[in-house]
């Protein structure tokens, strides 16, 4: 076992678990910078290991009744399917360099976008009501929440960052009063579908690495129930501009290397 992977992957766990963000903005750049993984191999590897960490958290969270299903599924009416095509459409050209260097530069764009939602998501913990409205009581959301998962599949797809940040960040838009932990819950459950299906499709084009998956999963599993576990407990109101700060940090090196 490399324990250095598997340490990643229990802090990316951890995070996920605690803020519904981490899997795919703080993991793929840390393959690509920090242990100088491929980032086609990156971005693949990462979409596999979100979906069965996630795929884990999603039945913790079940369990403590912290997912929206019907938010769940008008996202997935909109990701699922821009996930498809945008696998699809990249297949052709995927392992040509001028398209690798597409995805390095799609990530940092990525994490910027992401480190500006976090933030904005932040600004609006301060506004919310903590009562619950399910999505089925707001049916004019619900083309809005299409559209948004749509954005969020093409996001994943092509750099594995997106479903976390921007999906939170969504569902604090779209639904305010629903409770910060059925955020949480909810964004974890959306985000298996996508980064499934974008996984998949980069294992048919042989960009994943199973050892690095495995070692990945060692951490993150255990990391992902501690942090739901502490998710009740630790204020956003600290974590979330801190990790949008380290995000932007993030963006930054890729683009200047």
């Amino acid at each position: 076992m490399h324990w250095s992977y598997a340490l990643s992957g229990l802090l990316g766990g951890f995070l996920v678990g605690l803020t519904g963000v981490g899997g795919g903005s703080l993991m793929t750049p840390l393959l690509i910078l920090v242990f100088k993984i491929n980032p086609l191999s990156a971005v693949g590897t990462d979409l596999l290991y979100a979906a069965i960490t996630k795929l884990s958290g999603t039945l913790i969270h079940h369990r403590k009744k912290n997912i929206d299903w019907h938010a769940v599924t008008y996202l997935s009416l909109g990701s699922i399917p821009a996930s498809l095509i945008t696998l699809s459409l990249a297949g052709s050209r995927w392992h040509q360099e001028s398209f690798r260097g597409a995805i390095r530069y799609s990530l940092a764009l990525a994490l910027f976008l992401t480190a500006l939602a976090l933030l904005w998501g932040w600004r609006n913990l301060y506004r919310r009501e903590d009562t619950i409205k399910l999505a089925k009581e707001i049916p004019y959301k619900r083309p809005i929440s299409i559209v948004i998962g749509m954005i969020i599949g093409s996001l994943v797809t092509l750099s594995s960052v997106g479903a976390g940040a921007v999906g939170t960040t969504a569902l604090l838009l779209l639904y305010p009063k629903l409770p910060l932990s059925k955020i949480i819950g909810t964004d974890i459950a959306h985000a298996i579908p996508i980064t499934l299906i974008a996984g998949m499709g980069h294992l048919a084009l042989g960009e994943i690495n199973f050892s690095l998956l495995v070692n990945l999963l060692i951490g993150s599993i255990p990391g992902i129930w501690l942090g739901t576990q502490l998710n009740s407990k630790i204020s956003e109101k600290i974590t979330r501009p801190l990790l949008a700060i380290l995000l932007a940090g993030i963006a930054f090196k890729l683009v200047l290397n």
